[in-house]
């Protein structure tokens, strides 16, 4: 199954990763899609975090490079497209991983609050969408990947996150279907609760709970072997909408969740 991207260009936003003790799912599917043959663009909000994730695919005998973008801003929406095309001459896919968390309940959450989260988690990723799209139709073909969350089926107390996670699978489906006559796949992963440490640490820091105590809790919730998954399973997902082994699927949901979204309904 090696080399399943080989000669392949792919921008991974949210490359980069918060500090923890495990992988996050952008640096990850940084790794993954390097080892499978794709030349990486690795986009960051945070330069260092970026750069640290090609270090990581250096080492490991990848090819990439990073590049510092708020994918939240038109302007940097559409530079890092374009350095992506000056640096590798095409793009083949685009994963969306850019996003935030927090905010509350509909009756806690500030309008600032909410307005940033959907300009980050929506907005942003519609952004690159747009611009990436353009090269893809001229040859048309390519591949988006969008990384949602069972928070848009569930939940209700991060409402800001849950409608934008919500409208990041319209999204979804809606590229594919506008795109679909240009050879432009778009699908999205839906990760359940995953190890990563803009989760666990996250919380963690936000409750001044122990990281263990917060970890052992979201085990405890998911049906499958009572363990939440890692920021591999993510990466594993997105690999293969991305790869060509999914040529016909095109406006898919797919969950990675452990059966918790079964659970939910």
């Amino acid at each position: 199954m090696a080399e399943r991207l080989a000669g392949q260009v792919a921008i991974i936003a949210g490359a980069g990763q918060t500090p923890g003790a495990t992988l996050g799912n952008g640096r990850a599917m940084a790794l993954l899609f390097a080892r499978e043959g794709a030349r990486v663009l690795c986009v960051d909000r945070i330069a260092e975090r970026a750069e640290e994730t090609v270090v990581l695919v250096r080492e490991a005998g990848g090819d990439a490079v990073a590049i510092q973008a708020d994918i939240s801003r038109t302007g940097d929406a559409e530079a890092l497209v374009a350095d992506a095309l000056r640096t590798f001459d095409r793009i083949d896919i685009l994963v969306n991983n850019v996003g935030i968390g927090g905010g509350g309940a509909a009756h806690q959450i500030d309008e600032a609050t909410f307005d940033r989260t959907l300009k980050i988690n929506l907005k942003g990723s519609w952004l690159v969408t747009r611009a990436a799209l353009a090269p893809m139709r001229a040859e048309r073909r390519g591949a988006i990947v969008n990384i949602s969350s069972l928070a848009a089926a569930a939940g209700g107390f991060q409402l800001a996150y849950e409608v934008s996670k919500a409208a990041v699978n319209r999204l979804t489906t809606s590229v594919a279907q506008s795109q679909a006559r240009y050879g432009i796949r778009c699908n999205a992963v839906q990760p359940g609760l995953i190890d990563t440490p803009m989760a666990v640490s996250g919380i963690a820091a936000a409750s001044g709970r122990p990281e263990a105590e917060v970890r052992a809790e979201r085990d405890a919730r998911v049906p499958l072997n009572g363990r939440m998954g890692t920021a591999w399973d993510t990466a594993y997902a997105a690999l293969f909408l991305a790869s060509d082994e999914a040529r016909f699927i095109s406006g898919a949901i797919l969950p990675v969740d452990g059966a918790m979204g079964v659970r939910i309904g």
